[in-house]
């Protein structure tokens, strides 16, 4: 009875620190994010007499963790405009569910009803647009171009332009950084949910530069109003802010997972290894019952990738792949994500995973064939899966893969971004 009265007693202490240190943080950012610049009374005018949808989810909060939901339906009082509806993006308007759970209509505990992108429908109806005058954009994105959260804006802004609906964008930080740029770009017949614009995966923008991007790039003629952040600066990396993580999804539980999201996410798509999911790190390992931890650490230290190092590492996932069993792999270690290539280092491992273990390999890529559309879908080309599938893969051209047209976007980008964000 005694140890169970002290393992509470502990653990209530740990929920208190941790709520301390999370309002500690929102307390002394750096950073405000968009939806806080938002509410100052010199956007008045945007919102008034406006009947305003929310897209949002359990991301969207402030500096000190208030709901924008409860903020903005608190300011719309004061300001004179209406809640009037909310869009639940992938995982929900609270983030609990899985990805491949559909998301069901539904309504708050005010009545606003909760009209659902990423169910029967990912883009908002004729019958959703004609309860608002205005959408609202605001949720934490993590940088890589597969997650949904990006796909369902462009989507928001497409159909309300449609409609000469004006869409607000509070923009929030890009979590890895906005200096690096890495990863193919996407090649238009494999346009989807997981991947809509032509953006090297890692792109170096924040949602609000995106959406700026896209509006511009493809023509699309959204009335579009971004709100930048105060104080956030290119350079930085989310832990910089000051700001408090909120998870984005369920296996993204730290604002460092979006670092790790980039490395490993493809190679997950294939289910050839363990990258982490069921475990208690995911994103952050590469293992299988077949890899020799030590061999293959030492071959992709060997590679000299920069900002990473591979230390050996084993584990028992709990689910998932190779649930139960004892494997064996890399624990990655993102030393500078100044300077990582998070997409080039993914590539790397799949090319050192086949060379270091041909047959292992070949045989756990032949059974997940059924997997080679989405694994597409996700890198945006499917040259680099003919390149992993061909005898005798070429790092060096996976290195480099698509370099020229990254450079091409780096100077294409450069009118959307926003000059609040250059490092002094």
């Amino acid at each position: 009875m005694f140890h169970s009265v002290m393992a509470w007693v502990q653990l209530l202490i740990v929920i208190v620190t941790f709520s301390f240190v999370t309002h500690s943080q929102g307390l002394s950012a750096k950073v405000q994010p968009g939806i806080e610049m938002l509410l100052h009374e010199k956007y008045t005018a945007l919102l008034k007499g406006k009947r305003i949808g929310l897209i949002v989810n359990q991301t969207s909060v402030d500096s000190q963790l208030r709901s924008t939901i409860e903020l903005m339906k608190q300011d719309a009082k004061k300001r004179g405009y209406t809640v009037a509806a909310l869009f639940a993006p992938e995982h929900g308007i609270t983030g609990a569910s899985h990805s491949w759970e559909l998301v069901k209509d539904a309504k708050d505990p005010d009545g606003i009803p909760i009209f659902s992108l990423h169910g029967t429908t990912t883009r908002p109806t004729e019958a959703m647009l004609k309860q608002v005058d205005l959408l609202l954009f605001d949720m934490q994105d993590i940088g890589s171009r597969s997650y949904t959260y990006i796909s369902t804006l462009f989507y928001a802004m497409e159909e309300a332009a449609k409609k000469n609906i004006p869409v607000i964008v509070t923009d929030r930080p890009n979590p890895i950084n906005g200096i690096v740029v890495d990863g193919p770009m996407l090649d238009s017949p494999l346009r989807s949910i997981v991947g809509y614009i032509n953006v090297p995966y890692c792109h170096g923008m924040t949602i609000g530069e995106l959406a700026q991007f896209f509006n511009t790039e493809y023509d699309i003629k959204c009335k579009l109003h971004v709100i930048p952040m105060q104080g956030w600066k290119r350079n930085m990396t989310f832990q910089q802010t000051g700001l408090p993580w909120v998870p984005t999804s369920p296996h993204i539980p730290e604002s460092s997972t979006t670092w790790y999201y980039p490395m490993t996410g493809i190679i997950g798509e294939l289910q050839v290894v363990s990258i982490g999911i069921g475990y208690t790190l995911p994103f952050k390992l590469i293992g299988a019952p077949w890899i020799k931890a030590k061999e293959l650490a030492a071959a992709l230290n060997a590679e000299k990738l920069p900002g990473v190092f591979f230390q050996p590492f084993y584990y028992k996932p709990f689910y998932g792949r190779y649930v139960k069993k004892e494997c064996q792999g890399v624990y990655i270690v993102a030393s500078d994500p100044l300077i990582f290539k998070p997409v080039t280092t993914q590539l790397v491992i799949l090319a050192q995973l086949k060379k270091l273990y041909p047959k292992q390999f070949a045989e756990a890529l032949e059974a997940s064939k059924g997997r080679k559309e989405m694994f597409n879908k996700v890198i945006g080309t499917d040259k680099i899966y003919q390149m992993i599938s061909e005898a005798d893969t070429s790092v060096k051209k996976l290195k480099t893969f698509n370099q020229a047209e990254r450079d091409a976007f780096l100077v294409k980008r450069k009118a959307s971004l926003l000059p609040e964000y250059e490092a002094n």
